[in-house]
């Protein structure tokens, strides 16, 4: 159920490596880049070719509505050092009765390998359930797609099952082309609980420091 006051804040998360906030005009054609990539057109339901109206239509728009609507909060990832476009981290299908919300994330193709998706997907999990007091996330992956599935597993999630035929991905045709097609989905879910140690463990591994801070 949403309310008029059932609206996340207008913040920036920030952690040792990443900062996370609202898009920007100039986010634009970075965005173009990044949804065109094969990895991303595969696993998400973005226009495609998508178009510099389509992602100017996201950063102005479309995104900031999330949050005015009460649906969720969308998040573009920034390299601190660079301020360069790292990815997205979306909540969305917010359901503020039961205090859940689903998260989604997209990482350039640049920036994969460095441990930023788990970083940013903790980042996000630490300040829903700390500051804005959830008591679930929900996420959802294709069953083919494992690099998703990497990151629900180092963030703490547990798989709870898998719905059958009930996503559509996108695979390369014979000609070059894409064309799409029933997949089934895992559902994984993560409480506040299920944070205990997470965040050390994750540092440990890709080498930086446990660290993120919201204003």
């Amino acid at each position: 159920m949403t309310t008029a006051n059932s609206m996340f804040p207008d913040i920036s998360i920030s952690t040792e490596r990443l900062v996370l906030r609202p898009f920007e005009e100039a986010d634009v054609m970075a965005l173009v880049e990044m949804m065109n990539d094969e990895h991303v057109i595969s696993w998400t339901t973005a226009p495609q070719p998508y178009a510099e109206a389509d992602a100017r239509a996201w950063v102005t728009r479309l995104a900031p509505a999330e949050r005015t609507s009460g649906r969720g909060i969308v998040f573009a990832v920034t390299e601190f050092l660079t301020q360069r476009l790292v990815g997205i981290v979306h909540l969305r299908h917010t359901d503020w009765r039961v205090r859940a919300t689903e998260i989604m994330y997209v990482i350039a193709p640049w920036a994969r390998g460095e441990g930023y998706a788990s970083e940013a997907a903790l980042a996000v999990t630490q300040w829903i359930f700390r500051d804005q007091r959830f008591e679930r996330l929900e996420l959802r992956t294709a069953a083919d797609n494992v690099a998703a599935q990497q990151v629900a597993q180092k963030i703490g999630c547990i798989s709870e099952g898998i719905l059958r035929g009930a996503c559509i991905a996108r695979t390369r045709d014979e000609r070059g082309g894409w064309s799409e097609g029933r997949t089934d989905l895992i559902v994984w879910s993560l409480l506040p609980e299920d944070l205990d140690g997470v965040a050390d463990q994750l540092a440990e591994a890709s080498g930086y420091t446990a660290f993120s801070e919201w204003s």
